[in-house]
């Protein structure tokens, strides 16, 4: 029988190749982040804590007075993950993921953002928030439910495209006063909801992963990165909420028309703004349980690689990409999808 320490010795020694199965899986999740690093990178230059554009830094600090703060961290985890899932795959003597090839796609023209190339868009947005109400609702999408937003966010940027549209040194009282300054909350809201929307899909993601690694270490990266993912949207999902709270509920943007409803008027359990803990619900298939609190979905069909790239698309966050960045990352996908625990 193993001593303590001895079994603590073997859960960390670890030799040998990886599996074909757990080799896509890391693969996969080192495009993810790569994608993810790309998009928050964007975020971090314009409102990063230490600089960044005034004006959407102000608009941001009205969700919350420690956006910029947490901006900057959560791009520090989204490059690291991404960094180190690419150096383990190395150590192991896998194919690393380089998709720097498709960093092609334009940067927004405001003040602080660096002109180089992108790998996502986030000029404009159609942002799922479907999302908010499923983590209210006691229903599941692994067992069929559909679910709406509570409202609908279309054509709409996540950034400032320029300093005409958006000069940097508006001041953003809350609730903003001019066309300027709601343009500018109407957009750093729009960043709000798509924080939380791109977090929730990690968290599903990363726990459908975790079910097919064989690898013990492999499923000890997968659960750990996936953890740091579920913690993201939590953070982000409270912040969401402020955008559709007092003061600033009912803002307008005067360029799209975008509505950022009361959804504390009147409070309800699918819409109500500090509800953000996962609400019970169905969750294993067989014996009558009871409801449980868990992240949902789970399974493939809607938690999966293939899964996550066709929100990622919908979202709008590939417009103006080339097929190739298509077919090369729905080709990790697949494989990812396809791997199957082999204990």
């Amino acid at each position: 029988m193993l001593t303590a320490k001895q079994a603590q010795a073997a859960e960390q020694e670890h030799h040998g190749s990886l599996s074909r199965g757990d080799a896509a899986i890391l693969r996969f999740l080192a495009a993810a982040e790569l994608i993810e690093s790309d998009l928050w990178t964007q975020y971090n230059e314009l409102g990063d804590a230490n600089g960044g554009n005034p004006a959407y830094i102000a608009a941001l600090e009205n969700l919350d007075g420690d956006m910029p703060q947490y901006i900057s961290d959560n791009t520090d985890d989204e490059l690291s993950h991404a960094a180190f899932l690419n150096a383990y795959l190395k150590s192991k003597g896998a194919e690393q993921v380089n998709l720097d090839a498709f960093r092609t796609l334009p940067s927004s023209q405001a003040t602080e953002a660096k002109q180089t190339g992108r790998l996502t868009n986030l000029l404009n947005l159609d942002v799922d928030l479907s999302w908010y109400t499923r983590y209210r609702s006691e229903a599941n999408p692994d067992f069929g439910a559909k679910f709406k937003g509570p409202f609908t966010i279309s054509n709409q940027p996540a950034i400032p495209l320029n300093d005409t549209d958006t000069p940097p040194n508006t001041s953003q009282p809350a609730p903003p006063t001019t066309p300027q300054s709601r343009r500018m909350q109407a957009i750093a809201n729009t960043a709000g909801f798509h924080f939380a929307y791109i977090e929730q899909g990690g968290a599903s993601l990363y726990t459908n992963m975790a079910l097919k690694t064989s690898d013990l270490e492999v499923l000890r990266i997968v659960i750990s990165i996936g953890g740091v993912e579920v913690d993201h949207f939590g953070l982000w999902h409270d912040k969401a909420g402020n955008a559709v709270a007092d003061p600033l509920a009912g803002l307008v943007d005067p360029v799209t028309g975008l509505t950022f409803p009361d959804l504390n008027a009147p409070p309800n359990e699918l819409t109500q703004t500090n509800l953000i803990l996962p609400e019970p619900c169905d969750f294993l298939k067989g014996e009558k349980l009871p409801p449980c609190s868990v992240i949902r979905p789970s399974l493939t069909q809607n938690a999966g690689a293939v899964a996550t790239i066709k929100s990622f698309t919908q979202d709008l966050l590939f417009a103006g990409q080339s097929t190739a960045v298509f077919d090369f990352i729905m080709e990790l996908a697949v494989e990812a999808d396809a791997a199957r625990r082999d204990l």
